[in-house]
């Protein structure tokens, strides 16, 4: 059965437009995982513009199924996987102008570090996965730099416009998913999954698990909402009755 990873990365970016306390991650975490999610994964970036350390170490003491880590391949933020030690990180480029991540990561340009960062990671017991695009070259890469598993990123079939454009990406995926397992890679898949296009990624070449943030978060600000203005009205009206501001 493919499992489901709830990335919540934009519960904080919400959060941090105020630099508040809420909506807070850690809660949001919570809620998926009674709601069904199979694993929680978080971006530590660099830059720290949405999951913050603080968010990550409580994660780390609270998720009941699986923590992913996104991160990227550098010093400060292994030394930060390898004390937090989550059940899966998964490396992925970065760049700071960039407002997601917007390719995979370039394993065969680099593969010497990427290794180095997958052995320090596997060390201490931690699940590695490589984020990349479905090309030969870094599926190849992936499994030399010797981890576990790739995510493949799926948007450019995501973005895919009309019916040959999408089932040409889609074959792509396909053969590289194929690929993979020849390889002995395990397979996860990532990126502009909606609740539209999931149904024929699930064809994939053992594909274990999906990492779906976007969808889902903006899903839930409009099916919430309702709940939400409700819950509001209500604290008010309690609040009038209590102080006597209404009859």
């Amino acid at each position: 059965m493919i499992k489901l990873g709830v990335n919540i990365d934009h519960v904080a970016t919400i959060r941090q437009a105020r630099r508040g306390r809420e909506p807070d991650p850690v809660w949001a975490a919570g809620i998926a995982e009674m709601a069904g999610a199979d694993g929680i994964t978080v971006h530590l970036r660099e830059d720290r513009r949405h999951i913050q350390d603080r968010d990550v170490r409580i994660l780390r003491e609270t998720v009941r199924t699986r923590l992913n880590l996104e991160m990227g391949a550098t010093k400060e933020i292994v030394a930060i996987a390898v004390g937090l030690q989550p059940d899966m990180a998964t490396l992925v480029p970065e760049r700071r102008q960039e407002i997601t991540t917007e390719g995979g990561l370039d394993v065969a340009g680099q593969v010497r570090k990427i290794r180095d960062a997958v052995r320090k990671l596997q060390k201490v017991g931690i699940a590695v996965s490589l984020f990349i695009d479905p090309v030969a070259e870094q599926v190849k890469a992936a499994a030399e730099a010797g981890a576990e598993f790739v995510e493949f990123h799926t948007g450019r079939y995501a973005e895919a416009r009309g019916e040959a454009e999408v089932e040409h990406e889609l074959g792509t995926l396909y053969e590289m998913a194929e690929m993979g397992v020849d390889l002995g890679l395990r397979i996860n898949a990532g990126h502009g999954i909606s609740y539209w296009n999931v149904a024929p990624l699930v064809r994939m070449a053992g594909l274990e698990e999906f990492n779906i943030g976007h969808s889902i978060i903006s899903r839930a600000v409009l099916t919430g909402l309702a709940q939400a203005v409700g819950d509001m009205k209500k604290a008010i009206r309690e609040a009038e009755q209590e102080q006597g501001v209404i009859g």
